[in-house]
This record gives structure tokens, sequence and C-alpha cells, in this order.
């Protein structure tokens, strides 16, 4: 199989860590991956030291992306050589062939929309083993572990529902980004179908993929809402596309390809450094304002060990958002935190509760929390955020509290997805494999072709 990697330049790691391990001259030697050395940003808070202010090194906004780091151990996943990543070019160069069927598929989380629902969706989470990564001797208890977890759990898991109005507003929020989506395409004179495909709720991946067969669609994109890679979310979701599509003549033959990580998008930027702004106007005294960037966390040894880029992702995507607000003279100290850890592991840290009581005894005295890593409205943001912590904060000596929207529908947001799905159009089955070279070609030394785990990236135009 010819495996195309498009413009690999990438920028070199820090010294003390290439001479450690030396970044080998070609992206096809790769065994390990993720994240490039990162150097504390100098904080801006002034007689405030905020944790957890990054300065990752930017990449070129149109690049394919050959990660590196000291992982002891390389990914082990199944194969991912049947879904192609794409890089792009811009939209006015685009041709459309008019006798295509163009569909896009985004996936996505899914939620419980009744408190019925809530213990199910709970075991389909806890059941999959990129959310709770057992050895291989132990994996046989993935789905007794589930049932064990999710009836432990549901109990207070229906408390938050219920406080949200019993269930998650989720599916009805990704229909609507659906619909604006397909709108948007239309009017950049591409006639797409968008299809939802949830991954641990309905509609499940394998009915959106069901009626993307029986609508006969002949291109696919393939478009995770989850603007920065992790392995337990797009991962997830791209792992078990690829299964479906090696099992299934008529997709393994389907010209497609994915869009695996969005976040450098101008558009997803300049969208939420406006909400950010409008925010900030809310407060008394705007210039005062710590801006609390609240992301998902992972388990730390998804990073560390696993490979996952999306801390490295997540802390650059910080880093372009303040950028933009730089352009427009804010310059406020921010800081970046993840939440919803659960369990006995360490996660990725800063925890967005410990943060909250740090600045509250550091004088902080108003501050505004942006859901860095979602899209929609959902549990985390309105009942996590919008309760338990701005309850924390509160006790904590916060005195002024604000947390910027959810993206949604919002049009620059819209219009940029659909400019992203239009410039992956050139590239839709440009890496597409047989069926019999799906099965047959799994890894070298590691590497999987598709990159969806961050080892090879291709990046949608940020320009």
């Amino acid at each position: 199989m010819n495996c195309q990697v498009m413009n690999t330049s990438s920028p070199s790691p820090s010294s003390s860590s290439s001479s450690r391990n030396p970044i080998p001259n070609s992206p096809l030697l790769l065994r390990r991956t993720v994240c490039y050395s990162l150097s504390h940003k100098t904080d801006r808070c002034s007689g405030v030291q905020i944790g957890g202010c990054h300065k990752t090194l930017h990449l070129p906004r149109n690049c394919c992306v050959a990660r590196w780091s000291d992982a002891k151990r390389p990914l082990r996943y199944p194969p991912q050589a049947s879904l192609v990543a794409s890089e792009s070019k811009g939209v006015s160069s685009i041709p459309i062939v008019g006798e295509e069927k163009i569909g896009v598929l985004l996936l996505n989380l899914g939620g419980p929309e009744t408190l019925d629902d809530v213990q199910p969706f709970l075991f389909n989470l806890f059941a999959d083993p990129d959310i709770i990564r057992l050895p291989r001797l132990f994996r046989f208890l993935q789905k007794p572990l589930a049932q064990f977890i999710s009836v432990l759990r549901a109990p207070k898991s229906k408390e938050g529902y219920a406080s949200i109005g019993g269930g998650s507003p989720l599916r009805k929020i990704t229909d609507a980004q659906a619909e604006e989506l397909r709108k948007s395409l239309w009017a950049k004179n591409v006639p797409a179908k968008v299809y939802v495909g949830m991954r641990y709720w309905h509609p499940f991946t394998e009915e959106a993929i069901e009626q993307i067969k029986k609508d006969g669609i002949t291109k696919l994109v393939v478009l995770p809402l989850y603007p920065q890679f992790s392995i337990s979310t797009s991962g997830s979701s791209l792992r078990l596309l690829e299964s479906i599509f090696r099992e299934d003549e008529y997709l393994v033959n389907m010209e497609h390809t994915v869009i695996p990580s969005w976040y450098q998008r101008e558009g997803y930027i300049k969208s939420m450094a406006d909400l950010t702004e409008k925010e900030l106007q809310t407060f008394d005294n705007p210039e005062k304002v710590v801006i609390f960037f609240s992301a998902h966390g992972v388990p730390l040894a998804y990073v560390e060990e696993a490979g996952d880029p999306y801390k490295a992702e997540m802390e650059e995507c910080v880093d372009l958002i303040m950028e933009e607000l730089e352009k427009r003279k804010i310059t406020n100290p921010y800081t970046l935190a993840y939440q919803s850890r659960v369990g006995p592991v360490e996660w990725l840290k800063p925890y967005t509760d410990e943060t909250i009581i740090d600045l509250g005894r550091k004088g902080v005295k108003s501050l505004l929390a942006v859901p860095i890593s979602f899209v929609s409205e959902h549990i985390e943001t309105l009942e996590e955020i919008d309760v338990e912590y701005k309850e924390l904060a509160l006790k904590s000596g916060i005195e002024k509290w604000g947390r910027v929207p959810a993206l949604g529908c919002e049009q620059t947001f819209i219009s940029d997805l659909a400019d992203a799905v239009i410039e992956s159009l050139p590239y839709v089955g440009a890496m597409a494999v047989s069926n019999l070279e799906a099965r047959q070609v799994s890894h070298i030394g590691g590497l999987f072709f598709l990159g969806i785990h961050g080892l090879i990236v291709a990046k949608v135009s940020c320009q």
C-alpha cells in the first residue's frame, strides 16, 4: 500500500528531547507519538500566579503532522488503514462533480434523552475500551465492570440530568448543527446530506451508516465534533467506524476522508474569541477578569503512555484563542484546567476544581469560564460548570462568575465547518484502499496509515 504523506515538515522538538531520542528522518519510521516539549508561558496576572498556562510550538496551519515522544510503549490498536485522513486546498479551487452523492457524517458522544436512558447510556460509555483501558488479560471483564459502574453511578447521574430538564440536550443541538451545516454547504454549492452518528446513544453510528448506505452516498466526509483529537473521543468513534468499514464491502470501497481535528481553524478560533469577548463585557471591570478555560480531562496515561495528542492540541488551541483576543487589545490573564475526572487514577492536571479553589485563595474576584472542548451544551456545561463549579467558585471567594456559551449553531463556526468539509473533498478517496489491503495491512512498527490516533494527522487548512 502506498502511504501518501503531504507536506510533512514539522517543527523540531527541544534540544534536550532530541538528544535522548533523535527524530527519525522519515515519518514512516516513527514508532511513538505526541507532545513536542512545552515551555511554560509567563503568566500575565499581576500579582497572581496562575498554573496551567503553557506555550506550545505553533505548527503550520496546512500541514501533515508527524508527532513523537519518549513514551515507553507504542500505540496498540486494531488497523486503521481503511479510513483516510485529509489535507486540503483553498475553498475556491474545489471542483464539485454533479453526479456524486456527497455525505457528511458528524460524530459525537451522545447522551441520555430521558432518565430511564441514563443507566444504559453509562453502560455503553464504560464498556468502551477507549474509556476504560484494561490490560489484555482482563479485557473479558470489560462488560461486567461497565455494568457494575453504570449501576453504581446511575443514581447520581440521574440527579444531574434531572436538574437540567430530565435529559441531555446534546442530540437536539447536534441535529440542529447538522441542519445548519447542510444549509451552509448548499449555499456554497455543495449539495450534501449531513448525518449524525453518536457513540453511546441514539442515533448510534451504526444507524447513521445504514442510512448513508440506503441513500447511496458515494463520497463521505467524516467530521468528529471534537475540536481537539483524543483517543477517548474522536479516536474511539473513528476506531468503531473503521471496524464497521472493514467488514462492509460497500463502505470499504466508498470514497471517504476523515477530518481528525480542527482546533486550529480560523473560523473556530474567531468564534470562540467572539463569544469570550462578548461575555467579558458583562462584567463591571472586564480587564480584571481571569479567563478560565475548562477542558474535559483524560487519564494522564493516555498522554504519557498511549501517545494521545489531546493535551498538546488543547494547549495550542488556548494559545490561539488568546492570540486572537490580543489582536483585539484583550490581554486578560488566563489559565487552563481539566474537569470531569472519575476513578482513582491520575488525570491531566491542573484539575478544574482545585484550580478554582487556588484562584480564590490568591485573590481572584472575577472569573469567566470557557468550556473549551465542548461545541454543544450538555451535562458538563449545564450542571458541572454552571452549578457545581460556580458554587465552588463563590465559596472560594470569587465574587463575579460568568460562563461563555458553547458554540452551538453560531454562524461563523458553522460556515467554517462547511469550508472544512469542502476543502477536504479533493482528497476523498485519494488514499483509499481495497478491502483486501485493509485486512492485510495493519501497521508498520506501530505506525498506522490514517493517524487518527495522532501519528500522522493531516490538518485541514486554517488559513
